[in-house]
């Protein structure tokens, strides 16, 4: 992935970003509604992220000026030939400090396969990377099959991110447009397998064995972007 970026003009730029431009750019779909979310909204973060976020009552989560909004930012992982790829990479900072938000728009998309589909028949490096992940999260033994892989490593670049910017706090967010928060189970499992501790009903605390802080959670996106339509931009 380039390091140079350019200003958007509207929501549409965020189209050529995605895996699968044309397949994924759909009205009622988590790229579309994502974009539709942060463009009406900034400068600022999402209302909904800032509520989520300060209803910690933790400082060091209250008051973010957002710096910068990247779509699609990649993360170099070991094993495999893919970055992962995370749908919003926002800097954020307040007076305590740097806060990286790496944000994952789900509609009613799952989040992938499970660890224990990725460990059938894996491709070169795939358990390479899993350890990887699994020793980041500070796992002490292999996550159960039934944790889904995306979690990880979405979660692991928010970490590495926040260390690459010298951020205090790293947080993976999942911003749900789904009316009925689907998939949510999926994410309070990974949440609790990694040791997560509840700082709200949304948001979860892991404690790692070297900075930055880690915090996960579940942000529930307003409805009404399910029903905006940006136009191809290719």
């Amino acid at each position: 992935m380039k390091r140079i970026f350019v200003p958007t003009v509207s929501g549409s730029d965020w189209q050529r970003l995605l895996g699968k431009p044309k397949l994924h750019w759909k009205m009622g779909r988590s790229a579309m509604s994502a974009a539709a979310c942060w463009e009406e909204n900034e400068p600022k973060l999402p209302g909904e992220i800032t509520n989520v976020l300060e209803a910690s009552g933790d400082k060091s989560l209250t008051s973010l000026e957002l710096l910068a909004a990247i779509p699609e930012w990649e993360v170099d992982l070991p094993g495999g030939t893919r970055p992962s790829q995370t749908d919003i990479l926002a800097i954020t900072r307040n007076k305590l400090g740097l806060v990286i938000l790496g944000v994952e728009a789900k509609v009613d998309e799952p989040f992938g396969p499970t660890l224990g589909e990725k460990k059938t028949n894996p491709s070169a490096g795939q358990l390479e990377r899993i350890t990887y992940l699994e020793r980041k999260l500070g796992c002490a033994s292999p996550l159960e099959d039934r944790i889904r892989y995306q979690l990880l490593h979405r979660t692991v670049s928010a970490i590495l991110t926040a260390r690459s910017f010298h951020a205090g706090i790293a947080v993976m967010l999942v911003h749900s447009f789904s009316p009925d928060s689907r998939w949510r189970e999926d994410f309070e499992a990974f949440a609790v397998a990694v040791g997560g501790k509840h700082l709200t009903d949304d948001l979860y605390e892991i404690e790692l064995s070297e900075g930055p802080r880690l915090i996960i959670g579940w942000c529930k996106g307003a409805e009404k972007y399910l029903s905006v339509e940006l136009p191809s931009a290719i």
